[in-house]
């Protein structure tokens, strides 16, 4: 079977799972197999379902119900290997915890927070100048570069990303800048800047908004009409990335109604961009098609790859 190649910006209207980068660049999660990290952003993936549909303990926590055989068939495997992979990811990598609920009912699995559960290193963090690593409270020491020239900032404080309320030991600026740098790098707002140079000023609106409510301490968020429990909106913020960020600007650009509160509009953007940016694009690749305008351009772009080759 022979596939076809992408062209223009078609890769982006697939849905993707995402595996963080970190299972694979920081020593601590190096014995774990790479199937078991596939099952780990399976169930990250299935987790923000979980959040929507309100699957929360009493103690806040998120927790999904992702039996054997759906490990089976997600990773189309043996059950003896789905057997395996949970528990590898519970036992040994310490990124899952499992709770039976008996009587033939399927264990509660909680996804634990893969960043909480890196330590003081900061991911393999190192001072590149003097060759030793020097970590302090006031002071966070650049992590690996990797191969964008931008320094990774998954950092690994516990009380960053899900605060524990007993305060943490970096004062509210450190924290701040901590989520600003993350973000900036995780949203490569550097390149989006490139792709929309006239709205700089609303990408850093942006930004800011994003980390405001990832750092608030409020323990309820206003998404739209609803209030919404803040861990569960800074767990989907987490989340993001620039293809978000775009539909953000894409759905903003092209509304035409009165914004009575343009921060309260983006926020609820935002938030929802996760979950409805397939439903959007979709839609704009269906009506695009149906007038010949997605065919016509693509055939319009490859014929100028050729010309160019």
């Amino acid at each position: 079977m022979s596939f076809d190649y992408f062209y223009g910006q078609q890769s982006d209207l697939f849905t993707f799972y995402r595996v963080p980068k970190v299972l694979f660049t920081n020593e601590r999660f190096w014995n774990i197999s790479a199937d078991a990290k596939m099952l780990y952003g399976i169930l990250l993936d299935r987790m923000s379902l979980s959040a929507k549909n309100g699957w929360i303990d009493k103690n806040g926590r998120v927790y999904i119900i992702f039996t054997i055989d759906e490990a089976k068939m997600a990773l189309n495997c043996a059950e003896q290997k789905a057997i395996k992979l949970l528990s590898e990811l519970e036992k040994k990598a310490g990124l899952i915890e499992r709770k039976r609920q008996g009587l033939g009912k399927p264990n509660l699995i909680y996804v634990k927070n893969f960043i909480s559960a890196v330590d003081s290193q900061l991911l393999n963090c190192e001072n590149h100048n003097s060759g030793t690593m020097e970590i302090t409270t006031q002071e966070l020491p650049k992590s690996q570069c990797n191969n964008t020239d931008r320094n990774n900032t998954e950092f690994n404080d516990t009380d960053s990303i899900f605060p524990s309320g007993n305060g943490g030991m970096m004062d509210e600026n450190d924290r701040y800048q901590e989520y600003f740098d993350y973000f900036s790098d995780q949203l490569s707002m550097d390149l989006l800047k490139k792709d929309y140079p006239y709205d700089s000023e609303m990408l850093d609106n942006i930004l800011e908004l994003i980390v405001e409510t990832v750092c608030t301490k409020r323990p309820l968020i206003r998404i739209g009409a609803e209030e919404r429990p803040a861990e569960i909106v800074r767990s989907r913020f987490m989340k993001l990335n620039a293809e978000h960020i775009r539909y953000v600007m894409d759905c903003f650009k092209e509304n035409t109604t009165k914004i009575r509160n343009i921060r309260q509009y983006m926020l609820t953007t935002i938030y929802n961009a996760p979950t409805t940016i397939d439903t959007y694009y979709d839609a704009l690749v269906r009506h695009d098609m149906s007038h010949g305008y997605l065919e016509g351009g693509f055939k319009k772009l490859k014929m100028k790859r050729e010309e160019g080759e």
